[in-house]
């Protein structure tokens, strides 16, 4: 069975959203909506959506702004297609720096907006096979890079690969001979390394405000908990 698609849009003119929202339900989304951006943020950080349709105007917070806040504290990390009435290059710059994945100028044809969210969703999907999130830890395999709330955390090729181990069994303890087993192989480390790589972790952690997240579960191994609080 097909997955139902879910779309969040922000969009404070009432005939526009009126008219997107039939027409992507028409299509069998499922569509959430915000006429502001204080109340589009909220939303977009306490749900995940396949695409955000973000329009640039809005009566509370600039559209920029709000693409950039959803971009920096959303744990998925959702496509935002940016609907916007200006169709300059420096104002599609700006757009794309505040982290837009694509650009619709109005007016446009439902038709195009439909194809576009298609396309957005179906290249987040692809790119999420290689992410495992947890409440606000993204563990990316291919990139091989891990965000917390936004925020990159700094680690070894070994650090790295730690991580994922953990993320990949959270919320379950993974014993100290399994982490040693996918990290080294068949080339074991001197006693003292895991216990070592754990400790840069934890600093490595800190400095991106995971505090108390990695923990010793004893005569075990370690463990990943509090990622969602």
């Amino acid at each position: 069975m097909k997955k139902k698609m879910t779309a969040l849009l922000i969009e404070d003119n009432q005939a526009i959203a009126n008219q997107i929202v039939s027409f992507l339900e028409g299509h069998g989304w499922t569509v959430d909506f915000s006429s502001t951006g204080k109340l589009g943020v909220d939303l977009a950080l306490k749900h995940k959506f396949d695409v955000i349709i973000l329009d640039l105007n809005l009566p509370d917070i600039d559209g920029l702004t709000v693409c950039n806040e959803i971009k920096q504290s959303a744990t998925a990390n959702p496509p935002i297609l940016m609907l916007t009435a200006r169709d300059s290059f420096e104002d599609k710059h700006k757009g794309f720096n505040q982290g837009a994945d694509d650009y619709l100028t109005k007016p446009f044809d439902l038709r195009e907006l439909v194809l576009r969210c298609d396309a957005l969703s179906r290249r987040a999907n692809l790119h999420e096979d290689h992410i495992v999130t947890h409440g606000h830890l993204s563990v990316d395999s291919r990139a091989h890079q891990a965000l917390w709330k936004g925020n990159s955390v700094k680690l070894t090729k070994v650090g790295f690969a730690i991580v994922k181990k953990l993320a990949d069994a959270y919320p379950y303890p993974v014993s100290r001979s399994d982490i040693i087993e996918h990290v080294w192989q068949d080339e074991p480390p001197e006693s003292n390394a895991l216990k070592s790589h754990i400790y840069t972790l934890r600093k490595s952690f800190e400095q991106v405000g995971m505090d108390n997240v990695l923990c010793t579960i004893s005569n075990i191994g370690y463990q990943l908990q509090g990622l969602d609080d």
